[in-house]
C-alpha cells in the first residue's frame, strides 16, 4: 500500500547575483526566497518593510531594473542578474538625501514611518514615469503629453498601490509634487 503521508519539498538553493544599491552581491538562495527576504534577511537592508506580505500595501516597494515592484511578490532567483535599488540606495554617496527623501521631511510626509521607504521608492518611480510621458488612469485622453504634468490627482493615482495606515497622504502628495519640479 503506498504511503499517504505528504512529503516535504526539499529546499533547492541556487546562486543568485544581484547589483543592490550599486554593489554586486552574490548569494546562494533557496528558490522560494522572496526578493524582500533576501534584501532584509541576507543582506541586512531593512529599509524595505514586510507589511501585508501579499503585495497589497506597498511597504516592500523597491526599484528593480528601474521599475517599482512589490518585493514580497518577486522570487529572488527569478531576477538573477538584475539591479535593485532600495531606500538605502537613493541618497547620494556623500550622504545627501534624494530630493524626494528631503521633501518627505520638509512636508512631514510620514508619521509612524513604516510605509515611508516603499512610498519613497514608489514616488521616485512615479516621477520618472510621468517625466517619460507614461499615462495613468487619470491622465486626460488624447495624444500623450511628455512629460505628464503631475497634479494632486495624478500623484494620488500613481501612488495608489502604497497604503499609509497613519493617513499621511496630504504630506506624501505634497512631497511628490515638490520633488517632481
Amino acid at each position: 500500500m503506498p504511503s499517504t503521508t505528504p512529503t516535504v519539498a526539499q529546499a533547492v538553493e541556487l546562486p543568485v547575483e544581484l547589483t543592490v544599491n550599486g554593489e554586486r552581491r552574490e548569494l546562494s538562495l533557496d528558490t522560494r526566497t522572496t526578493l524582500l527576504d533576501a534584501l532584509r534577511e541576507r543582506l541586512g537592508l531593512t529599509g524595505s518593510k514586510k507589511g501585508c506580505d501579499h503585495g497589497q500595501c506597498g511597504a516592500c516597494t523597491v526599484l528593480l531594473d528601474g521599475e517599482r515592484v512589490n518585493s514580497c511578490l518577486v522570487l529572488a532567483a527569478s531576477v538573477d542578474g538584475s539591479r535593485v535599488v532600495t531606500v538605502e540606495g537613493l541618497a547620494e554617496p556623500d550622504g545627501r538625501l534624494h530630493r524626494l527623501q528631503q521633501a518627505f521631511i520638509d512636508h512631514d510626509a510620514f508619521q509612524c514611518g513604516y510605509c515611508t521607504p516603499g512610498q519613497i521608492c514608489s514616488g521616485v518611480a512615479a516621477i520618472r514615469e510621468a517625466a517619460e510621458g507614461r499615462p495613468s488612469a487619470v491622465t486626460p485622453p488624447g495624444p500623450p503629453e511628455t512629460p505628464v504634468r503631475l497634479s494632486e490627482e495624478e500623484v494620488r493615482e500613481r501612488m495608489s498601490g502604497n497604503l499609509c495606515r497613519c493617513a499621511a497622504y496630504p504630506g506624501i502628495v505634497a512631497a511628490v509634487l515638490e520633488a517632481s519640479r
